[in-house]
Parts: C-alpha cells; structure tokens; sequence
C-alpha cells in the first residue's frame, strides 16, 4: 500500500459547486463573495472580531502589524522553530525579527525565553501555534500586557484550535491566517486573512490591502495591494462547514497514532490542549534512517521544518549563539507523519504497522 503525506484532490470537490456559481456570476475580484467569507469566518471564531481577507498568511502578518502602526525601528519577538513566512512577515512591515527558542515539550515559543529578548524597541510579540498546537497564550498574553506589547498570533495551521472556549486568533490585538491549500482550511492557492476586534486595525488593514484607499479610491495611506482572490473565497466559503468535523477526523488519527506508537521507536509529541493536528510531527535520533525505512514500506513522511529560521543562509543575522538551542535540535529531528481528514483507518494502520516494523 502506497500512502502519500498529503492528497489534497480529496476534498477538492467539496467547492466545486461554489467555484462554479462564481464563474457564472462575472465577479472575480473583491464582491459578495469574499465579503460572505469574512463574515462567516468571523461568526466561526467569536464575538466582536472582524476578519479582512489577504492574499496570503505572510501578508497577513505584514499587514495586521502595519496596522498596529509596527514599522521601521522597532522589534517584534517571534521563535526559531517556525517557517520563514513568520520573519517574512515581520519583515515586509519594516520591522527587525527577534528570535527566542521553542519549549522542548511543545516546540511552540517558550515564554521563559521572552525577558531575555525585550530591548527597548520591542514592540510586539508574534506566538506561532505551531502544528495546530495553540501556544502558552496565558503566559505570553501577560508578559506582553506587562511590557505594554502588542500581539498578534500567527495562527496560519490552527484553524479551529482553542484555548478553553476561546479559538484561536481572536486572542491578541491581531491574527494572521494562513489558506495555503495544505492547511486545515485550504484554499485552492494562496490566499490568507487578519482578524482583529480592534475597529481602527480593521479599517487600516482595509486600505492596506488595496493601496492604501478609501471606497471612493482616495489613497490616504502608502501601500501596495494584497486582495483574496474572489475563486478562493468562494473555495473557502464552501468548506469552511466542513472544518470542524475535519478537525475532529484529525484529532482521531492523532489519538490512533499516540494510542499505537506509545512505545514506538519516535518521539511523540506532547498531549493536552486544544491541538487541531495541522502536522502530526514526531522525532527521531535517526530521521533519514526512519525516513527511508518508510519510504521503503510505501509511507511517504516530509520535514517540517529542517532548518531553524536562524540556521537558512538569508536570515543567518539572527542567530542569538547558544540560545536557541531547543529549536536548532527540533530541526534536526522532526518527522512529519501523514495526517488529513481523508485518511482511512486502513492508512493509518499501515503506517503504524511500518514504524514498528
């Protein structure tokens, strides 16, 4: 049995209908459609947020942070265990990104770590809820109240995750999301969206999106533009129905797997919390070893991620030697194994069945 990580044409066709309304309705930029999505999304992830769809999770960060009023000058504290889209982000709003390590139980940002990365320029902290996991945001929401930051989760795999009734993304002063067609919500191709309960972050992130203008096409801001796409918000609108029990699917395997592979030659990764299980990532001593032992069996596995932001030739500038420690080893050792609501029992089990082999 041949089992791929991923098989994204599965659910493809859960929007084919509403891409095909779309078509026929003429409207391919902005419109009812992309509104509708907002609105829905917003419902989904609680009272008093509104979202303001983006062309992609990365522009997402830039632009909740732009609209923050984060700029030139100023720090942003995010980790090193993350994809270069995050520091990207940080970036693009011309801001410096500060690295701090990941917790070793966790591997999302290490709250201990914070103090030791606050300058004076510090101006906001960016926690990635890595894998689906939503990271220690009592912890880190006080240290940033206490130092006068703002917040702003990069919550681009944790659609749907929460923190006691409180979903993910409507907890800081900002969120970026992230539609890229892997993630829990995926849409056909890049697209992404910022959630704010914040009015003034919203309608700054309004005109952001589109060069920086008002309805009536005055621009009152510099900005370039960064718009859902009307085909991916109608792909979206579509399937957002479907994430929980998606979820719930996911949740399954990552139980069958931790039931099965308790005493298995891979670390799994720590319990608890409200994990939606974007990645089910496990770690080896032995990673290309275990890799190919799959391979071999038919189980195709991928590396998320193999090098720690810090550890990429581009952004070797932030490296802080000898403090990120955690996240350099996580690198060395991650194995994402294949999980997504279309996987069968029959799938899981082989899987299973060639780790233990």
């Amino acid at each position: 049995m041949r089992i791929p990580f991923l098989d994204l044409a599965a659910q493809a066709g859960s929007a084919g209908a509403s891409v095909a309304e779309a078509l026929a309705e003429g409207w391919y930029v902005g419109g009812p459609r992309v509104a509708a999505f907002e609105q829905e999304l917003a419902r989904y992830l609680g009272p008093a947020v509104e979202v303001v769809g983006v062309g992609s999770g990365t522009d997402a960060i830039e632009l909740a942070l732009r609209g923050l009023g984060v700029g030139p000058g100023d720090e942003v504290i995010t980790v090193a265990n993350t994809c270069v889209p995050t520091v990207a982000g940080i970036e693009a709003a011309g801001a410096t990104p500060v690295l701090v390590d990941a917790d070793p139980e966790t591997a999302t940002i290490d709250p201990a770590r914070l103090a030791a990365a606050l300058t004076a320029r510090t101006r906001a902290v960016v926690p990635v809820h890595l894998y689906g996991r939503p990271a220690d945001m009592t912890s880190i929401g006080a240290f940033a109240h206490e130092h006068g930051l703002l917040l702003v989760e990069d919550a681009a795999q944790a659609h749907g995750a929460s923190i006691g009734e409180t979903r993910v993304g409507s907890i800081g002063h900002a969120a970026a999301f992230s539609f890229y067609p892997t993630k829990n919500l995926g849409a056909l191709g890049d697209a992404g969206a910022i959630v704010t309960s914040l009015d003034d972050v919203a309608d700054r992130a309004v005109k952001l999106r589109e060069y920086g203008q008002t309805p009536d096409r005055i621009a009152h801001l510099r900005a370039d533009q960064s718009r859902l796409d009307t085909m991916q918000a109608a792909v979206l609108h579509a399937k957002l129905p479907h994430l929980e029990r998606w979820n719930a699917r996911r949740r399954a395997i990552a139980e069958r797997y931790a039931d099965a592979l308790r005493d298995g030659p891979v670390r799994l990764p720590a319990g608890g919390g409200e994990h939606v299980h974007h990645l089910y990532v496990v770690r080896s001593g032995e990673r290309d070893r275990l890799r190919a032992r799959l391979l071999e069996r038919g189980v195709e596995t991928l590396v998320h991620y193999p090098l720690a932001v810090h550890q990429h030739p581009a952004w070797r500038e932030l490296e802080r030697p000898g403090a990120l420690r955690e996240s350099e080893q996580a690198a060395a050792e991650v194995v994402s194994l294949p999980l997504y609501p279309q996987l069968t029992d029959d799938e899981v089990d082989a899987v299973i069945s060639a780790l233990l082999a």
